[in-house]
Protein backbone atom coordinates (compact mmCIF):
# COMPACT_ATOMS: atom_id res chain seq x y z
CA UNK A 1 0.00 0.00 0.00
CA UNK A 2 1.75 3.41 -0.53
CA UNK A 3 1.82 5.57 2.36
CA UNK A 4 0.36 8.76 2.44
CA UNK A 5 1.49 11.65 4.71
CA UNK A 6 0.09 12.34 8.21
CA UNK A 7 -1.91 15.52 7.11
CA UNK A 8 -3.73 13.40 4.54
CA UNK A 9 -4.24 10.34 6.90
CA UNK A 10 -6.03 12.84 8.88
CA UNK A 11 -7.94 14.02 6.52
CA UNK A 12 -9.39 10.87 5.15
CA UNK A 13 -9.90 9.34 8.84
CA UNK A 14 -10.89 12.25 10.45
CA UNK A 15 -8.74 14.32 13.07
CA UNK A 16 -11.25 14.56 15.70
CA UNK A 17 -11.17 11.13 16.80
CA UNK A 18 -7.38 10.70 16.94
CA UNK A 19 -7.54 14.13 18.92
CA UNK A 20 -9.43 12.15 21.26
CA UNK A 21 -8.38 8.56 21.10
CA UNK A 22 -10.11 5.40 21.68
CA UNK A 23 -8.65 3.82 25.28
CA UNK A 24 -8.45 -0.04 25.43
CA UNK A 25 -10.00 -0.27 29.10
CA UNK A 26 -11.67 -2.84 30.83
CA UNK A 27 -15.00 -1.04 31.71
CA UNK A 28 -16.64 2.13 31.01
CA UNK A 29 -20.09 3.68 31.40
CA UNK A 30 -22.52 3.39 28.67
CA UNK A 31 -21.90 7.04 28.32
CA UNK A 32 -18.09 6.73 27.82
CA UNK A 33 -19.10 3.54 25.46
CA UNK A 34 -22.00 5.80 23.58
CA UNK A 35 -18.75 8.99 23.10
CA UNK A 36 -16.28 5.96 21.55
CA UNK A 37 -19.03 4.69 18.70
CA UNK A 38 -20.45 8.81 18.22
CA UNK A 39 -15.97 9.11 17.00
CA UNK A 40 -15.89 6.01 14.98
CA UNK A 41 -18.90 6.75 12.99
CA UNK A 42 -18.46 10.01 11.85
CA UNK A 43 -15.20 9.86 11.48
CA UNK A 44 -15.68 6.84 9.35
CA UNK A 45 -18.06 9.18 7.60
CA UNK A 46 -15.65 11.62 6.94
CA UNK A 47 -13.31 9.31 5.40
CA UNK A 48 -15.19 9.65 2.16
CA UNK A 49 -16.62 6.46 -0.47
CA UNK A 50 -15.90 3.52 0.94
CA UNK A 51 -15.33 1.66 -2.36
CA UNK A 52 -13.11 -1.40 -2.58
CA UNK A 53 -9.63 -0.94 -3.28
CA UNK A 54 -9.90 2.76 -3.28
CA UNK A 55 -7.20 5.44 -1.51
CA UNK A 56 -9.96 5.34 0.32
CA UNK A 57 -10.18 2.15 1.98
CA UNK A 58 -6.70 1.65 1.90
CA UNK A 59 -6.59 4.46 4.86
CA UNK A 60 -10.12 3.32 6.41
CA UNK A 61 -8.05 -0.52 6.88
CA UNK A 62 -5.03 1.15 8.28
CA UNK A 63 -7.56 3.55 10.64
CA UNK A 64 -9.56 1.13 11.81
CA UNK A 65 -6.17 -1.37 12.32
CA UNK A 66 -4.96 1.38 14.69
CA UNK A 67 -8.16 1.24 16.66
CA UNK A 68 -8.33 -2.46 16.48
CA UNK A 69 -4.72 -2.47 18.40
CA UNK A 70 -5.89 0.17 20.86
CA UNK A 71 -8.88 -2.12 21.84
CA UNK A 72 -6.48 -4.78 22.93
CA UNK A 73 -6.37 -6.72 19.71
CA UNK A 74 -3.04 -8.00 18.19
CA UNK A 75 -3.99 -6.37 14.67
CA UNK A 76 -2.59 -6.20 10.60
CA UNK A 77 -3.81 -5.58 7.32
CA UNK A 78 -3.80 -8.22 5.12
CA UNK A 79 -4.08 -7.88 1.30
CA UNK A 80 -5.78 -9.73 -1.24
CA UNK A 81 -6.13 -8.89 -4.88
CA UNK A 82 -8.96 -8.25 -7.27
CA UNK A 83 -9.55 -6.54 -10.48
CA UNK A 84 -11.01 -3.16 -9.70
CA UNK A 85 -13.49 -1.56 -11.96
CA UNK A 86 -12.66 1.81 -13.10
CA UNK A 87 -15.79 3.78 -14.26
CA UNK A 88 -14.43 6.20 -16.94
CA UNK A 89 -17.95 7.01 -18.09
CA UNK A 90 -21.59 5.87 -17.05
CA UNK A 91 -24.55 7.64 -18.46
CA UNK A 92 -27.76 7.38 -20.58
CA UNK A 93 -28.19 10.16 -23.38
CA UNK A 94 -31.93 10.71 -24.61
CA UNK A 95 -32.66 13.52 -27.05
CA UNK A 96 -30.97 16.57 -25.28
CA UNK A 97 -31.16 14.71 -21.87
CA UNK A 98 -27.84 13.32 -20.58
CA UNK A 99 -28.38 10.82 -17.07
CA UNK A 100 -25.72 10.02 -15.13
CA UNK A 101 -25.41 6.49 -13.56
CA UNK A 102 -23.05 3.70 -12.53
CA UNK A 103 -22.95 0.37 -14.67
CA UNK A 104 -23.21 -3.21 -12.48
CA UNK A 105 -19.38 -3.59 -11.19
CA UNK A 106 -20.42 -7.36 -12.21
CA UNK A 107 -21.68 -7.16 -15.69
CA UNK A 108 -20.28 -6.07 -19.65
CA UNK A 109 -19.21 -2.78 -20.28
CA UNK A 110 -19.44 -0.83 -23.82
CA UNK A 111 -16.75 1.76 -25.46
CA UNK A 112 -16.30 5.29 -24.65
CA UNK A 113 -19.28 5.80 -27.61
CA UNK A 114 -21.41 3.51 -25.77
CA UNK A 115 -24.31 1.58 -27.64
CA UNK A 116 -27.10 3.16 -29.51
CA UNK A 117 -30.89 1.74 -29.31
CA UNK A 118 -34.25 2.13 -28.65
CA UNK A 119 -35.67 2.25 -25.18
CA UNK A 120 -38.58 0.11 -24.19
CA UNK A 121 -40.13 -1.75 -21.48
CA UNK A 122 -38.14 -5.37 -20.75
CA UNK A 123 -40.43 -7.83 -23.29
CA UNK A 124 -40.84 -5.19 -26.24
CA UNK A 125 -38.41 -5.49 -29.44
CA UNK A 126 -36.11 -2.41 -28.32
CA UNK A 127 -32.79 -3.42 -28.11
CA UNK A 128 -32.20 -1.29 -24.78
CA UNK A 129 -34.69 -2.63 -21.99
CA UNK A 130 -36.03 -0.12 -19.29
CA UNK A 131 -36.63 -2.13 -15.95
CA UNK A 132 -36.89 -0.82 -12.16
CA UNK A 133 -35.26 -2.16 -9.66
CA UNK A 134 -36.77 -1.92 -5.81
CA UNK A 135 -35.43 -1.76 -2.61
CA UNK A 136 -36.03 -5.90 -2.38
CA UNK A 137 -34.43 -6.57 -5.95
CA UNK A 138 -31.52 -4.01 -4.82
CA UNK A 139 -31.39 -6.48 -1.48
CA UNK A 140 -31.15 -9.16 -3.31
CA UNK A 141 -28.23 -8.41 -5.38
CA UNK A 142 -29.94 -7.28 -8.95
CA UNK A 143 -31.13 -11.06 -8.82
CA UNK A 144 -34.55 -10.50 -10.14
CA UNK A 145 -33.02 -9.38 -13.84
CA UNK A 146 -30.26 -11.97 -13.99
CA UNK A 147 -31.98 -13.92 -17.39
CA UNK A 148 -33.00 -10.55 -18.77
CA UNK A 149 -29.10 -9.34 -18.41
CA UNK A 150 -28.44 -13.11 -20.47
CA UNK A 151 -31.27 -12.38 -23.01
CA UNK A 152 -29.49 -12.59 -26.52
CA UNK A 153 -31.86 -10.05 -28.01
CA UNK A 154 -31.05 -7.33 -25.67
CA UNK A 155 -27.74 -4.93 -25.86
CA UNK A 156 -28.11 -2.94 -22.92
CA UNK A 157 -30.10 -2.31 -19.82
CA UNK A 158 -31.14 0.84 -18.09
CA UNK A 159 -32.07 0.23 -14.58
CA UNK A 160 -33.92 3.01 -12.43
CA UNK A 161 -33.28 1.88 -8.89
CA UNK A 162 -36.13 2.49 -6.13
CA UNK A 163 -34.16 2.66 -3.11
CA UNK A 164 -35.32 3.88 0.69
CA UNK A 165 -34.67 7.96 -0.41
CA UNK A 166 -34.50 9.12 -3.86
CA UNK A 167 -31.45 8.80 -6.43
CA UNK A 168 -28.91 6.36 -7.02
CA UNK A 169 -29.00 2.86 -5.19
CA UNK A 170 -26.69 0.53 -6.61
CA UNK A 171 -26.53 -3.12 -6.30
CA UNK A 172 -23.85 -5.23 -5.14
CA UNK A 173 -22.25 -7.22 -7.26
CA UNK A 174 -22.75 -10.36 -6.37
CA UNK A 175 -20.94 -12.33 -9.52
CA UNK A 176 -18.24 -10.05 -9.33
CA UNK A 177 -15.50 -12.60 -9.24
CA UNK A 178 -17.54 -14.05 -12.75
CA UNK A 179 -19.13 -11.21 -14.10
CA UNK A 180 -21.87 -12.25 -17.06
CA UNK A 181 -24.18 -10.57 -19.38
CA UNK A 182 -24.92 -7.08 -21.31
CA UNK A 183 -24.05 -3.72 -19.65
CA UNK A 184 -26.27 -2.76 -17.02
CA UNK A 185 -26.17 1.21 -16.13
CA UNK A 186 -28.63 1.94 -12.68
CA UNK A 187 -29.65 5.21 -12.87
CA UNK A 188 -31.52 7.39 -10.19
CA UNK A 189 -35.17 6.96 -9.22
CA UNK A 190 -35.75 10.88 -9.98
CA UNK A 191 -35.43 9.87 -13.48
CA UNK A 192 -38.50 7.39 -13.25
CA UNK A 193 -40.82 9.53 -14.96
CA UNK A 194 -39.07 10.80 -17.86
CA UNK A 195 -37.78 7.57 -19.03
CA UNK A 196 -41.19 6.10 -18.58
CA UNK A 197 -42.19 8.54 -21.24
CA UNK A 198 -38.94 7.60 -23.40
CA UNK A 199 -39.31 4.07 -23.21
CA UNK A 200 -43.38 4.49 -24.17
CA UNK A 201 -42.60 5.71 -27.24
CA UNK A 202 -39.49 3.46 -27.85
CA UNK A 203 -37.30 6.55 -28.54
CA UNK A 204 -33.50 6.58 -28.83
CA UNK A 205 -31.02 6.38 -27.02
CA UNK A 206 -27.37 6.30 -26.04
CA UNK A 207 -26.19 4.15 -23.30
CA UNK A 208 -22.25 4.37 -21.71
CA UNK A 209 -21.29 2.14 -19.48
CA UNK A 210 -17.27 2.39 -20.17
CA UNK A 211 -15.11 0.81 -17.43
CA UNK A 212 -11.75 -1.00 -16.65
CA UNK A 213 -10.83 -3.70 -14.57
CA UNK A 214 -7.48 -2.88 -12.84
CA UNK A 215 -5.51 -5.07 -11.48
CA UNK A 216 -5.25 -4.13 -7.70
CA UNK A 217 -4.84 -4.93 -4.11
CA UNK A 218 -7.45 -4.61 -0.87
CA UNK A 219 -7.14 -4.82 2.93
CA UNK A 220 -8.88 -6.98 5.38
CA UNK A 221 -8.26 -5.78 8.79
CA UNK A 222 -7.80 -9.11 11.17
CA UNK A 223 -7.35 -8.72 15.01
CA UNK A 224 -6.51 -11.94 16.96
CA UNK A 225 -7.06 -12.44 21.29
CA UNK A 226 -5.07 -14.88 22.11
CA UNK A 227 -6.24 -17.26 24.44
CA UNK A 228 -5.60 -18.56 27.69
CA UNK A 229 -6.00 -22.59 25.93
CA UNK A 230 -4.90 -21.99 22.40
CA UNK A 231 -5.97 -25.11 21.40
CA UNK A 232 -9.79 -24.36 22.25
CA UNK A 233 -11.76 -23.47 18.28
CA UNK A 234 -11.49 -19.89 18.15
CA UNK A 235 -14.40 -17.32 17.99
CA UNK A 236 -14.87 -15.59 14.60
CA UNK A 237 -16.36 -12.06 15.05
CA UNK A 238 -16.94 -10.55 11.17
CA UNK A 239 -17.85 -7.58 9.53
CA UNK A 240 -17.78 -5.57 6.32
CA UNK A 241 -16.10 -1.99 5.98
CA UNK A 242 -16.77 -1.45 2.30
CA UNK A 243 -19.58 -0.04 0.45
CA UNK A 244 -20.96 2.68 -2.29
CA UNK A 245 -20.90 5.50 -0.85
CA UNK A 246 -19.61 6.85 2.95
CA UNK A 247 -22.11 4.31 4.34
CA UNK A 248 -22.58 5.77 8.06
CA UNK A 249 -25.47 3.36 8.87
CA UNK A 250 -24.69 0.66 6.72
CA UNK A 251 -21.34 0.00 7.94
CA UNK A 252 -20.79 2.07 10.75
CA UNK A 253 -23.23 0.06 13.38
CA UNK A 254 -21.17 -3.05 12.69
CA UNK A 255 -17.84 -1.07 12.61
CA UNK A 256 -18.71 0.25 16.11
CA UNK A 257 -19.91 -3.39 17.33
CA UNK A 258 -16.97 -5.27 15.96
CA UNK A 259 -14.64 -2.45 17.85
CA UNK A 260 -16.74 -2.97 21.45
CA UNK A 261 -16.42 -6.44 21.18
CA UNK A 262 -12.95 -6.59 20.52
CA UNK A 263 -12.19 -4.37 23.51
CA UNK A 264 -14.45 -6.60 25.70
CA UNK A 265 -12.82 -9.84 24.81
CA UNK A 266 -9.35 -8.69 24.94
CA UNK A 267 -10.68 -7.41 28.73
CA UNK A 268 -11.91 -10.41 29.91
CA UNK A 269 -8.15 -12.60 29.39
CA UNK A 270 -10.41 -15.52 27.48
CA UNK A 271 -10.13 -18.91 27.47
CA UNK A 272 -10.31 -19.59 24.07
CA UNK A 273 -8.67 -17.83 21.29
CA UNK A 274 -10.81 -15.02 19.37
CA UNK A 275 -10.27 -13.63 15.76
CA UNK A 276 -11.98 -10.54 14.70
CA UNK A 277 -12.43 -9.75 10.95
CA UNK A 278 -13.55 -6.64 9.02
CA UNK A 279 -13.46 -7.13 5.27
CA UNK A 280 -12.95 -5.35 2.55
CA UNK A 281 -15.01 -5.74 -0.78
CA UNK A 282 -18.31 -6.58 0.54
CA UNK A 283 -20.09 -5.00 -2.61
CA UNK A 284 -18.27 -6.93 -5.01
CA UNK A 285 -19.31 -10.13 -4.07
CA UNK A 286 -18.07 -10.64 -0.24
CA UNK A 287 -14.08 -10.23 -2.17
CA UNK A 288 -12.54 -10.14 0.85
CA UNK A 289 -14.34 -12.99 2.69
CA UNK A 290 -13.54 -14.99 0.11
CA UNK A 291 -9.86 -14.09 0.15
CA UNK A 292 -10.11 -14.47 3.84
CA UNK A 293 -11.88 -18.26 3.38
CA UNK A 294 -9.29 -19.40 1.25
CA UNK A 295 -6.48 -18.86 3.06
CA UNK A 296 -8.39 -20.53 6.10
CA UNK A 297 -10.44 -23.42 5.08
CA UNK A 298 -11.28 -24.78 8.77
CA UNK A 299 -12.21 -22.21 10.06
CA UNK A 300 -16.11 -22.27 8.60
CA UNK A 301 -16.88 -25.44 10.69
CA UNK A 302 -13.28 -25.23 12.67
CA UNK A 303 -14.58 -22.10 14.76
CA UNK A 304 -17.11 -22.05 18.16
CA UNK A 305 -19.03 -20.06 16.47
CA UNK A 306 -19.76 -17.18 13.96
CA UNK A 307 -20.65 -13.49 14.81
CA UNK A 308 -21.69 -11.81 12.01
CA UNK A 309 -22.13 -8.11 12.17
CA UNK A 310 -24.06 -6.77 9.04
CA UNK A 311 -25.63 -3.95 7.54
CA UNK A 312 -27.51 -1.79 9.20
CA UNK A 313 -27.10 -2.20 12.88
CA UNK A 314 -28.56 0.92 14.63
CA UNK A 315 -30.02 2.44 11.50
CA UNK A 316 -31.98 5.34 12.06
CA UNK A 317 -35.36 4.28 11.14
CA UNK A 318 -34.12 0.77 10.96
CA UNK A 319 -35.18 -2.12 11.61
CA UNK A 320 -32.75 -5.35 12.56
CA UNK A 321 -33.25 -8.73 11.91
CA UNK A 322 -31.25 -12.07 13.67
CA UNK A 323 -30.02 -14.82 11.60
CA UNK A 324 -28.78 -18.01 13.13
CA UNK A 325 -27.73 -21.54 12.41
CA UNK A 326 -29.02 -23.40 15.46
CA UNK A 327 -31.38 -22.78 18.87
CA UNK A 328 -28.98 -22.65 21.24
CA UNK A 329 -26.84 -19.67 19.94
CA UNK A 330 -29.98 -17.81 18.50
CA UNK A 331 -31.29 -17.94 22.14
CA UNK A 332 -27.60 -16.92 23.78
CA UNK A 333 -28.25 -13.87 21.27
CA UNK A 334 -31.77 -13.20 22.28
CA UNK A 335 -30.52 -13.22 26.04
CA UNK A 336 -27.67 -10.63 25.69
CA UNK A 337 -30.37 -8.32 23.44
CA UNK A 338 -32.74 -8.43 26.12
CA UNK A 339 -30.31 -7.66 29.19
CA UNK A 340 -29.18 -4.93 26.78
CA UNK A 341 -32.28 -3.21 25.89
CA UNK A 342 -32.01 -4.62 22.39
CA UNK A 343 -34.13 -5.96 19.88
CA UNK A 344 -35.19 -7.61 16.71
CA UNK A 345 -38.02 -7.53 14.53
CA UNK A 346 -37.03 -10.55 12.58
CA UNK A 347 -36.13 -14.11 13.05
CA UNK A 348 -35.03 -15.48 9.64
CA UNK A 349 -36.73 -19.29 10.13
CA UNK A 350 -34.46 -21.88 10.81
CA UNK A 351 -32.27 -23.57 7.45
CA UNK A 352 -32.80 -20.09 5.92
CA UNK A 353 -29.80 -18.84 3.52
CA UNK A 354 -29.13 -15.76 5.01
CA UNK A 355 -28.40 -12.48 3.65
CA UNK A 356 -24.65 -10.96 3.97
CA UNK A 357 -21.36 -12.55 5.02
CA UNK A 358 -23.11 -15.24 7.07
CA UNK A 359 -24.28 -16.78 4.03
CA UNK A 360 -20.71 -17.54 2.83
CA UNK A 361 -20.76 -19.57 6.60
CA UNK A 362 -24.16 -21.11 6.01
CA UNK A 363 -23.24 -22.54 3.10
CA UNK A 364 -19.89 -24.13 4.11
CA UNK A 365 -21.83 -25.89 7.22
CA UNK A 366 -20.90 -23.25 9.79
CA UNK A 367 -21.96 -22.44 12.45
CA UNK A 368 -23.43 -18.79 13.02
CA UNK A 369 -25.44 -16.01 14.40
CA UNK A 370 -25.88 -12.97 12.46
CA UNK A 371 -27.66 -9.23 12.83
CA UNK A 372 -28.10 -7.39 9.81
CA UNK A 373 -31.09 -5.45 8.80
CA UNK A 374 -32.66 -2.33 6.42
CA UNK A 375 -32.95 1.30 6.54
CA UNK A 376 -34.32 3.88 4.34
CA UNK A 377 -30.96 5.45 3.40
CA UNK A 378 -29.24 1.84 2.74
CA UNK A 379 -27.00 2.10 -0.26
CA UNK A 380 -27.71 6.16 -0.89
CA UNK A 381 -26.28 9.26 -0.90
CA UNK A 382 -27.82 9.94 2.06
CA UNK A 383 -26.57 7.67 4.27
CA UNK A 384 -24.60 10.31 6.12
CA UNK A 385 -23.24 11.20 10.19
CA UNK A 386 -25.41 11.95 12.24
CA UNK A 387 -28.85 11.80 10.15
CA UNK A 388 -28.90 8.07 9.34
CA UNK A 389 -27.63 7.13 12.60
CA UNK A 390 -29.48 6.35 15.83
CA UNK A 391 -25.87 6.20 18.28
CA UNK A 392 -28.27 4.92 21.17
CA UNK A 393 -29.46 1.64 19.39
CA UNK A 394 -25.71 0.87 18.09
CA UNK A 395 -24.89 1.32 21.91
CA UNK A 396 -27.09 -1.24 22.98
CA UNK A 397 -26.24 -3.90 20.17
CA UNK A 398 -22.57 -3.24 20.94
CA UNK A 399 -23.41 -4.20 24.45
CA UNK A 400 -25.35 -7.07 23.51
CA UNK A 401 -22.42 -8.63 21.10
CA UNK A 402 -19.93 -7.78 23.40
CA UNK A 403 -21.83 -9.60 26.18
CA UNK A 404 -22.47 -12.58 23.61
CA UNK A 405 -18.62 -12.41 22.40
CA UNK A 406 -17.16 -12.59 26.05
CA UNK A 407 -19.37 -15.79 26.79
CA UNK A 408 -18.50 -17.23 23.30
CA UNK A 409 -14.62 -17.16 24.70
CA UNK A 410 -15.31 -19.21 27.50
CA UNK A 411 -13.97 -22.52 27.77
Amino acid sequence: MSRISRAEFLQLTGAALFARPLRAQKSMPADARRARIEELISAFDAQGIHRTATPVDSASGDWLRKLAELAGGEARLVPFALDRVDVSIARLTAGDRTIEGLPFFDGGFTGDSGIAGRLGPAGSPAGIALVTLDRAAIGTEGQSIAALRRQASLRGIVAVTAGGAPGLCPSNARSFAQPFGIPVLQVGSEHQGFLNQVAATSAPVTLVAAATRTPAQAFNVVATVAGRQPDLAPLLVMTPRSGWWECASERGGGLACWIEALRAVSAAKPARPAIFLASSGHELGHHGLYAFLRAHPDLIKGARAWIHLGANIGAAGGQTRLQASDDEIEASTLRTLEEAGASVSQHVPRGTVPSGEARNIHVGGGRYVSLLGGGPAFHTLQDRWPAAVDVGAVARFAEAVSALAVTLTRG
